[in-house]
């Protein structure tokens, strides 16, 4: 027996990995969500995906219509297209929830995340990490003699893509506010 006491043969997947294998095809979906803006509603949401082990790679919540108290969640998810429809079709069921908007498959969409990333370098260490910024336009919001702080707007992989060059530079500490999405047109 092994030490976790799993006997040989057993299956390695997990009891709570209740999802259906019949399609592998992972996807990424960027959905937007009108809701009522009270107490609770982003826990419900929350809790959707949390119960059923739906994992969430981003969420931004945010104010849209103060006098009609809504609120825009943009939430982006990876899932099988017929896990993707089935939080679609649970979304729209809870109460708060006015409107749900799969911004991945009803047409070109804009998205962006800003990004703070604080790089600590000297010398030829510090003049690249200004160079790359320059080239990625980030901008210096904060600079010491031993550090600085970039600011980058950009597509998630523009962001990931600049961390990805600072890291070996001193990237110390980065803070991501999540994607923010608008369908493109009318």
């Amino acid at each position: 027996m092994s030490p976790l006491n799993i006997k040989k043969g057993s299956t390695k997947h997990s009891a709570y990995n209740l999802r259906s294998t019949f399609d592998d095809n992972l996807e990424t979906h960027t959905l937007a969500v009108i809701v009522d803006n009270e107490p609770g509603v982003l826990a419900r949401v929350i809790g959707l995906f949390s119960g059923r082990g739906y994992n969430i790679d981003s969420l931004t919540v945010a104010e849209i219509d103060h006098q009609g108290h809504h609120s825009r969640i943009t939430i982006v998810t990876t899932g099988t297209p017929q896990i993707i429809e089935q939080i679609k079709a649970q979304l729209g069921r809870i109460v708060p929830v006015h409107d749900v908007h799969d911004l991945t498959v009803e047409g070109g969409s804009v998205e962006r995340e800003l990004a703070l990333l604080k790089v600590a370098g000297t010398g030829e260490k510090r003049v690249e990490a200004l160079r790359l910024a320059d080239i990625f336009r980030a901008q210096v919001v904060d600079s010491t003699l031993e550090s600085f702080v970039f600011q980058i707007t950009g597509t998630p992989e523009k962001v990931d893509a600049f961390a990805d060059l600072m890291r070996p530079l001193g990237l110390s500490e980065i803070a991501r506010t999540g994607v923010a999405a608008l369908a493109r047109g009318e």
